[in-house]
């Protein structure tokens, strides 16, 4: 087990070792390079996302080995991940992200995986005239601070929703994230990017509340 330590940032060695990484995806590179991972990535990640702990939960860091049982159908079957991830869950798929990589560090926020009766809570609540323009109004206050949104979508109208919703491109969603890239900005490397996280994190927070709150009154049995 790592040992706790303080968050002082990714130092640049972190983002060379994915740039490498990225033109030598192989197990003989990982070996030789496996300590760089260790020191330069996943003991900041784990520092930062402890740092966090008390105010969000523990976060599970994600393991750097691809999933190679599905890999093979887009044909690319190459063994290890070229980003570090953790998340932090506030319900099931849903919560805090972040996440180092060649080109820097992002946060984000959101649910990446939502089937059956808990998609269609969230779809519930975006054609709800109140909780609708609620969120509506933090993804909104998001965008203004720098946020962009992403997912999954299907391609027209969920089934039961009518084409011309106004809010019909949020129904589309089968995902919904909202993501902040801070790039190669020098606090990436630098013990201040902790309270950039924290900040950035608790801005998100309204938007992780309301997908816990729509998911939760299926969980209640109180689906409108």
């Amino acid at each position: 087990m790592l040992k706790a330590m303080e968050f002082t940032g990714f130092p640049l060695a972190a983002l060379d070792f994915y740039d490498d990484l990225e033109v030598d995806n192989t197990r003989s590179f990982w070996d030789a390079h496996r300590a760089v991972w260790e020191n330069a990535v996943r003991e900041p990640m784990v520092a930062l996302t402890g740092a966090l702990a008390d105010e969000f939960g523990p976060a599970k860091i994600f393991r750097p080995y691809r999933d190679l049982r599905y890999a093979a159908r887009r044909g690319d079957t190459t063994p290890y991940k070229t980003h570090q991830g953790a998340f932090v869950a506030a319900d099931p798929a849903t919560g805090w992200y972040v996440e180092v990589a060649a080109p820097g560090v992002r946060v984000g926020a959101g649910f990446y995986d939502a089937s059956g009766s808990r998609l269609a809570a969230i779809r519930a609540a975006i054609g709800d005239d109140h909780d609708g323009a609620e969120l509506e109004r933090i993804l909104r206050g998001l965008e203004r601070r720098g946020w962009t949104r992403s997912g999954d979508r299907v391609r027209t109208a969920p089934r039961g929703w009518p084409a011309d919703h106004p809010r019909i491109d949020l129904l589309r969603h089968r995902s919904l994230a909202m993501g902040r890239s801070y790039g190669f900005d020098e606090v990436i490397h630098t013990a201040a990017l902790l309270d950039r996280v924290r900040r950035d994190w608790r801005a998100a927070r309204p938007f992780v509340e309301w997908l816990v709150r729509a998911t939760d009154e299926v969980e209640a049995g109180a689906l409108r």
